[in-house]
């Protein structure tokens, strides 16, 4: 199901900034999360934001890599990249070398799923999770933490079933959303046009418990203030809320592969 919200306070209703879908500045578009997407990987998710999808999955594999072997720790670790025509005009695919932006991408889905996973639970493992944009409108990177996790959840559950680990070595959920200023005023869950209009541009991750994850905050007309940043972390709170919630319903949906 779609998930929706309109959470306005007094003083910002006085202008609305026109939307898609005529959504409100403190709206989320509309999200599913549709689990068991692909066949033969433990995790594969779907996940959907406005017209942004991202396909994630995630496969649970025996060892580590060298550098982490005889710790007793285990390993989670990310890829992501854009199919060719995800935005649009055709963008030749990465044969040989990962891009810089899909690299930086690749390394922050991975810094936040590790961030909520317990490594000594997790024991010599490794959980390998691949984003591919399957279409993108902006809020690539926010929907592929979002998805990753419902992914990296259901390759536990994996895990769990086939005796590779004795308890679930996830600690709580992260997710992820944008918020930026665009005309003057703070709007959730950028789209591409609005992300191209944005005048501050914010990436916010943060866990299920409230806790932040990382930020990524970058202003590309002028600046912004402390105070700002403060309403805007504010503002992606409430829809990281959200998104949690969505998480949930999708984790307790039962899962059935063809």
């Amino acid at each position: 199901m779609p998930v929706r919200g309109s959470i306005r306070r007094p003083e910002e209703c006085e202008t609305i900034v026109p939307r898609s879908n005529g959504r409100g500045n403190r709206e989320l578009r509309p999200c599913c999360i549709e689990r068991a997407y692909t066949k033969f990987v433990p995790g594969s998710v779907l996940m959907s934001l406005g017209d942004t999808r991202v396909l994630c999955t995630a496969c649970f594999e025996a060892g580590v890599p060298g550098w982490r072997q005889g710790s007793g720790l285990g390993w989670v670790t990310a890829e992501y990249d854009m199919l060719p025509t995800a935005g649009g005009a055709r963008k030749p695919r990465s044969r040989n070398r990962v891009d810089g932006r899909s690299q930086e991408i690749q390394r922050l889905i991975g810094r936040c799923l590790r961030a909520v996973t317990d490594m000594s639970g997790l024991g010599e493992n490794s959980i390998l999770l691949d984003c591919d944009v399957i279409q993108a409108d902006g809020g690539t990177r926010t929907a592929a933490i979002t998805g990753a996790y419902v992914a990296l959840c259901d390759a536990v559950r994996h895990g769990l079933q086939h005796g590779l680990i004795a308890a679930s070595p996830v600690t709580e959920s992260v997710a992820a959303v944008s918020v930026g200023r665009v005309g003057g005023k703070l709007l959730l869950d950028l789209d591409y046009q609005e992300d191209a209009a944005a005048d501050v541009d914010v990436n916010v991750v943060m866990t299920g418990g409230g806790r932040l994850v990382e930020i990524q905050g970058t202003a590309e007309r002028g600046s912004f203030t402390r105070a700002e940043l403060g309403r805007m972390v504010t503002l992606a709170a409430s829809g990281i809320r959200q998104l949690h919630e969505a998480q949930e319903r999708a984790l307790r949906r039962r899962m059935t592969k063809g």
